[in-house]
């Protein structure tokens, strides 16, 4: 058995990934923890390390085999070649994918960080870029202002910044 990489189609790879796995193949699809901004509020969302690919372990063999159910499968744009060749993943990278993946599972990707600049969108500031400090809440942030040479902190919706840059 080995590891190949298949190609899947936009925003797929977790449709292709239970359709694949439905038919009885093994699959991984590498997944990370993302804070998203839904409604107002941070949501913890798990997305794909690698957008639009998930690994497939098939049998040396798999060759002499018709592919087509692999390719027709909803969610699946086609199996990743080399010319002829499929790509062929070695196992110890999967490995290492999976020991990654596991070890940042309790520290998701934050949507804004300390110290990050950031643009105010909405309200009396807009327009003001200032400094990303502290969640003050689920929908609430802490946003520092220079208003009149000082430094300010400004209670924000978090709905009303965009990271600059």
């Amino acid at each position: 058995m080995h590891w190949y990489l298949i190609y899947t189609k936009p925003r797929q790879e977790k449709s292709a990934l239970q359709n694949l796995e439905q038919q009885g193949y093994e699959c991984y699809l590498p997944l990370l923890p993302k804070e998203k901004l839904r409604q107002g509020a941070i949501a913890l969302s798990d997305e794909p390390l690698f957008p639009r690919y998930l690994f497939i372990n098939l049998a040396q063999d798999f060759m002499a085999k018709s592919w087509a159910p692999i390719r027709s499968t909803k969610g699946v744009s086609r199996l990743v070649r080399f010319g002829a060749e499929p790509a062929r993943v070695d196992d110890a990278l999967i490995g290492l994918l999976r020991s990654h993946e596991a070890r940042v599972l309790d520290a998701p990707e934050r949507l804004f960080n300390p110290g990050e600049r950031v643009l105010l969108t909405q309200g009396p500031f807009a327009g003001v870029e200032g400094i990303y400090q502290m969640a003050d809440g689920d929908r609430r942030v802490m946003v520092l202002i220079e208003l009149m040479s000082k430094p300010v902190p400004v209670p924000v919706g978090l709905g009303a910044l965009r990271k600059v840059g």
